[in-house]
């Protein structure tokens, strides 16, 4: 029996039932054969492989929470601590010499199993080890990439920076991106606090402009370090917080002058769940703005932070994404992303993006316009 849940049988089962009649039920895709797991190389895809073909399924995420919030209630009250542990003399006998340990264990699974533990194994028991390559951002190639206004001549309030004869570029291009992080350090402090590497790429190619030789347009290089916390507290509506980051994040397109654009920034992260649905929250400082800088302008159009809200549902996929400037006047802008991940094969999805604002990408990050792709998604947000 599990030791979170033996810890507090009396307590729990009425509760744990009623949450597990409200959980979605959702099953991986089962390999062939246990051969086909034998086959993988990394120890953590070996054990989700192995639970996959033998179709086990964590707790549900509202029992995990029911039994986190009990596990807190008893910490605090030794008196309601002991009745349980009375209530079965087998548990007493066998967790009463470390009850401290099987409580907070508890208290660490909570919110396991939720859309945000998925992406950051946030419960104790969703943690896989170190130096395993994981998703991050959503991996996309978009054959089909429109804009509704070419930037032919990027420009920069530095002179440096600014392109003076027009470049030949089509309105209809490709786009691409991919996305992985892993985890460097486990448990900083305690059960808790994990430290993330991440790097995303994307590119926009001008694979239709035969004329200009089919270059890249522009590519977006973003490595990344962040630590992470797991939190569990209640919001209205249903809404709980999960988890809380603090990171630094560079973001360049490896160019030079005058097409030479980047910029570093201090991120604080803020994640919150509910069913189906995920909120990012990301405000953030950026480095470094001056006069000679490549886009001393940057962070009054690409933003000073952003919202990213995520809803599963049969197999679909949405996320929107908002972000803006945070200032009045005529240093007011920001940018709405629309992302559709459609099932279409058991092995990718059907992607549909919009973008509309200031900064599809960091060469036209003072450049407004609309653009719209579609391609296909070997990885969405969840």
């Amino acid at each position: 029996m599990n030791v979170r849940l033996a810890l507090l049988p009396a307590a729990l089962a009425s509760l744990s039932t009623h949450a597990l009649a409200q959980a979605p039920s959702v099953a991986p895709s089962a390999p062939a054969s246990l051969e086909a797991c034998l086959a993988v190389e990394q120890d953590a895809q070996r054990l989700a492989c192995y639970d996959a073909f033998a179709s086990r399924q964590a707790p549900p995420t509202p029992q995990a929470d029911v039994t986190a919030e009990r596990a807190r209630e008893l910490r605090r009250d030794p008196a309601a601590l002991a009745e349980v542990l009375s209530a079965e003399p087998a548990s007493r006998n066998l967790y009463a010499r470390d009850t401290t340990r099987g409580l907070e264990d508890a208290i660490a699974n909570a919110g396991q199993g939720s859309l945000l533990d998925s992406r950051w194994e946030l419960a104790k028991d969703s943690k896989l080890g170190i130096f395993n390559l994981r998703a991050y951002k959503p991996l996309y190639l978009l054959p089909v990439f429109w804009t509704s206004d070419v930037n032919r001549t990027p420009s920069s309030p530095n002179p440096a920076n600014t392109v003076t004869d027009p470049i030949a570029l089509d309105s209809t291009e490709a786009k691409f991106q991919i996305s992985f992080k892993t985890k460097a350090v486990e448990n900083l402090f305690g059960n808790n606090g994990d430290i993330w590497m991440g790097y995303t790429q994307s590119s926009r190619w001008q694979v239709y402009n035969s004329e200009a030789s089919r270059p890249f347009r522009e590519t977006n290089y973003e490595p990344e370090i962040l630590m992470v916390f797991r939190n569990n507290y209640g919001l209205p509506g249903g809404w709980r917080g999960r988890m809380t980051g603090i990171g630094i994040n560079h973001q360049s397109n490896g160019r030079g002058d005058p097409l030479s654009r980047s910029w570093n920034r201090v991120m604080f992260n803020f994640g919150f769940d509910r069913q189906n649905w995920a909120l990012t929250a990301r405000p953030w400082i950026v480095l470094g703005e001056g006069s000679d800088s490549d886009n001393p302008d940057i962070a009054d159009y690409m933003g000073r932070g952003d919202l990213t809200l995520s809803h599963v549902r049969d197999g679909h996929q949405f996320t929107l994404m908002a972000r803006h400037s945070l200032r009045g006047g005529d240093r007011s802008h920001g940018a709405l992303q629309f992302d559709w991940g459609f099932p279409i094969h058991r092995n990718f999805r059907g992607h549909l993006q919009v973008f509309d604002g200031y900064g599809e990408s960091l060469i036209d990050y003072n450049h407004k316009a609309t653009y719209v792709g579609l391609g296909i998604s070997l990885m969405d947000w969840f």
